[in-house]
């Protein structure tokens, strides 16, 4: 049994994981701003900002795993990055494993590219939280070798706006967008749970992306 810290865990993706992690009988702390109506039983939830450096060393101690899902957006836009540099600094060389929810634009369309951001228009509205999930995966792919990372892309449509049916399964690709033979790049928050609790308890992508879908 692993300690758990999913930092945003409150959230669309947070929730999921500290969900599945819970269901596995992992000690579960969910770091958010707010505590859920709807507790998870068995889960401690820590309320607080991540953004209070005392505050994040305090629920970072003690972990095995930290997962950080907080979405770049709101107080956070803008600050995620400082966010994860931060937890690079308190995870290096402590054995702490760091999970980072990111984006789906860096992943390659094709085997020799171009990255998804490359070939649309990005509307201005989620163009910042775009480009922030492509800075936090340049950000750890340039960490100290001390930093035991993963991190996540999830498939194009993800998100509390694009629900997907539960499988109980998922694909996973390194830098390639997965698709389905309509085309759509979709997988639901708890299948994408799955993936990272898979990957928690039986690593396979030290330092390095993977990318979850149906």
């Amino acid at each position: 049994m692993a300690r758990i810290t999913v930092l945003g865990g409150t959230g669309y993706t947070g929730s999921a994981v500290a969900r599945e992690a819970q269901r596995r009988g992992h000690d579960v702390v969910v770091v958010s701003r707010n505590r859920p109506a709807d507790p998870l039983p068995g889960v401690t939830y820590t309320p607080g900002s991540v953004l209070d450096p005392d505050f994040l060393e305090t629920v970072v101690a003690g972990s095995d795993i930290v997962f950080e899902s907080v979405a770049p957006r709101g107080e956070m836009a803008g600050k995620e990055e400082g966010l994860v540099e931060r937890l690079i600094a308190l995870t290096a060389g402590t054995g702490i494993r760091l999970g980072v929810m990111g984006g789906a634009s860096s992943l390659l369309v094709a085997p020799e590219g171009p990255r998804l951001y490359d070939v649309g228009t990005v509307p201005e509205p989620v163009r910042l939280e775009v480009e922030t999930g492509i800075s936090l995966l340049e950000m750890l792919k340039n960490s100290p070798e001390n930093v035991d990372w993963f991190y996540v892309s999830p498939p194009v449509s993800f998100g509390v706006w694009a629900p997907a049916e539960e499988k109980g399964s998922y694909r996973l690709s390194d830098d390639i967008l997965l698709a389905d033979a309509e085309g759509k790049s979709t997988i639901s928050a708890a299948d994408l749970a799955l993936a990272v609790l898979d990957e928690i308890e039986e690593p396979r992508y030290r330092r390095r992306r993977f990318h979850a879908a149906h």
